[in-house]
């Protein structure tokens, strides 16, 4: 496991009402996270510009912050997506205010298009403040995939760094696999029976990735784990929202293909709904 897997972290800033917090929320986690900070600015570059944006860097009590501003005009998502691999990032933070106008089109079409064809992990603030609040409660998923063991892993350095006190772990199970007809108590129960199963088989799985994560990082940590038979991606967004969990961290989604204008990935659900802030593992 990568001990320090954000090192290089960027953040898109407009000049907007969310701006001080954006920042504050930037150079907070920049330094929880022990890395370098970004500050892109789709647009012209000036003197005032810049000295707003040292003003609030020098006023958010981050003294220790290493930080530069990277000013580039053109398309928002080709400047981000192209700043991001030239300089290496690592996490791509996205900040806005729920109450803003065009909040929707900001968190839906650009999101998912930086979601999509990011390189690097992205994590959506849904609310930033100037002075922060506590992540207490994460939610990972556990679903059966070949990036799940870095994104549960990506997840406990994350806890550790923020003082999450609680991760729990939730393991999408399709409700297809329970392909019994129920029409009497006896297919009640041989499907009661193959839902405890896929339950064991799955937790089983968990188990040996968590086998694999540092103690270290699981010291002060309260690990849960929760099956859940159902849509993938809506599944797990409505439990993070009824257990009011102040970090949802999910896999990155595959490279989108056609089939995905009319049959959307998992990950899309999260972004429509935005249950709580989201971070996405690449």
């Amino acid at each position: 496991m990568n001990s320090q897997p954000f090192k290089n972290i960027a953040i898109g800033v407009a000049f907007s009402p969310n701006l001080k917090a954006n920042v504050n929320e930037a150079a907070r986690l920049t330094c929880m996270f022990g890395g370098k900070l970004s500050l892109i600015h789709v647009g012209e570059k000036s003197d005032e510009k810049i000295k707003i944006i040292d003003e609030y860097i020098g006023n958010c009590g981050q003294s220790q912050l290493s930080y530069e501003i990277i000013f580039n005009e053109g398309e928002p998502v080709e400047v981000i997506l192209g700043i991001v691999k030239k300089s290496n990032i690592d996490l791509l933070l996205l900040g806005a205010l729920k109450q803003e106008n065009f909040v929707n089109f900001y968190l839906g079409s650009i999101a998912r298009k930086l979601t999509r064809q990011a390189t690097c992990s992205v994590l959506m603030m849904t609310n930033p403040s100037v002075t922060g609040k506590p992540c207490k409660h994460m939610v990972v998923n556990g679903l059966k995939d070949e990036h799940t063991e870095r994104t549960i892993e990506t997840a406990f350095f994350v806890a550790h760094s923020l003082g999450s006190n609680q991760l729990t772990i939730v393991e999408e199970i399709e409700q297809q696999k329970i392909s019994i007809k129920i029409d009497d108590d006896q297919s009640l129960r041989k499907a009661n029976l193959l839902k405890e199963k896929l339950k064991r088989e799955e937790e089983s799985r968990v188990n040996e990735i968590l086998s694999h994560i540092p103690e270290e990082q699981k010291t002060g940590i309260s690990i849960d784990t929760q099956p859940i038979f159902g849509q993938r991606g809506y599944s797990i967004g409505h439990y993070a929202q009824i257990v009011r969990a102040d970090l949802l961290v999910m896999n990155a989604p595959k490279k989108s293909s056609f089939l995905d204008r009319f049959f959307p990935h998992d990950i899309e659900h999260i972004l429509n709904e935005l249950p709580t802030d989201v971070l996405i593992v690449r």
